[in-house]
């Protein structure tokens, strides 16, 4: 797993990904500063991790990430190769000095910006899934914990995925050290914590896949031929028909993908030509080719 990349100097797709490397560098550091660290939360990260660390010893957030950024890069260099590229480089740099830049003299003093603790988290979680998908967007990534997973994942048995979540559990659980003034274990800031990394993910889906989520459906049925005609002259999409080895013999698999309101009239027809019709929908966060979004157009597809 690589995260270096190769746009043409000064070329429309460079100066794309820069925008975005950029931009969503400097968002997610505004959002840490502004939504994370005045409740002490830690969604994971280090800066997660950081924010810990200052409600302990009072250490400023730049300080606390710089010092573990540069080893884990370091590190994973040594044992994973040269898999970081100068993005990833660019993106943790610009995240450092727009951390730096706020706490010193924009907003030093980590003053809430929203009162109510759990719209605190939801906006958080949209900024950050926003920053990220933007980072991710522009084929880099922000470092931290996703470098620590990597190591792990050299010398572990786990997946890279599965190993990330540890890692940031963990962090999430850090929190827990911040005991509350009579000695309460502080769980409503893992809870926070948890919320902003679940609207995180979910932005992030939208980020890269679009906000407007295909569908796709597998329909088991004798109909095939009506409904895959259906969809292709009434819909206007396309329908692939596979064959299927089912318990009770051979059957017919109609494949397609469309929007959830094409779905819907689908349904319909299917439940009025063959009612007991086999269907299972599932979610296509990510449809390219043709009738969608076109594989030249799409940042991710290089």
């Amino acid at each position: 797993m690589s995260f270096t990349t190769k746009e043409k100097l000064f070329s429309l797709e460079w100066f794309q990904a820069y925008f975005f490397l950029i931009a969503g560098s400097i968002i997610f550091a505004a959002s840490d500063i502004l939504f994370v660290v005045p409740y002490k939360l830690a969604p994971g990260g280090v800066y997660g991790l950081a924010t810990v660390l200052n409600t302990h010893f009072g250490w400023q957030i730049n300080v606390s990430t710089i010092s573990m950024e540069i080893p884990l890069i370091i590190i994973g260099t040594l044992i994973l190769g040269p898999r970081f590229g100068v993005k990833t480089i660019v993106s943790i740099f610009i995240i450092w000095a727009t951390v730096w830049l706020m706490e010193n003299h924009l907003w030093p003093d980590y003053e809430k910006v929203i009162l109510d603790p759990m719209l605190n988290a939801l906006v958080a979680g949209v900024f950050y899934g926003i920053s990220i998908g933007m980072i991710f967007k522009s084929r880099a990534t922000s470092g931290g914990s996703d470098i620590i997973a990597m190591i792990l994942s050299k010398y572990a048995k786990f997946s890279l995925g599965t190993l990330v979540m540890i890692v940031d559990g963990i962090i999430v659980l850090s929190v827990l050290t911040q005991l509350e003034p009579d000695g309460r274990l502080p769980w409503e800031l893992v809870i926070y914590s948890l919320i902003i990394i679940f609207i995180e993910g979910k932005v992030i889906d939208m980020i890269l896949g679009g906000a407007t989520y295909h569908k796709a459906a597998m329909i088991v049925s004798d109909k095939y031929k009506e409904i895959a005609l259906k969809i292709r002259q009434d819909l206007n999409r396309g329908a692939t028909i596979l064959t299927g080895e089912g318990a009770y013999g051979e059957r017919k698999v109609v494949y397609t993908v469309m929007s959830r309101r094409e779905l819907e009239i689908l349904k319909l027809y299917i439940k009025e030509t063959d009612p007991d019709a086999f269907v299972a929908i599932n979610d296509a966060n990510e449809t390219l080719g043709r009738g969608f979004t076109s594989l030249n157009d799409n940042p991710q597809s290089s």
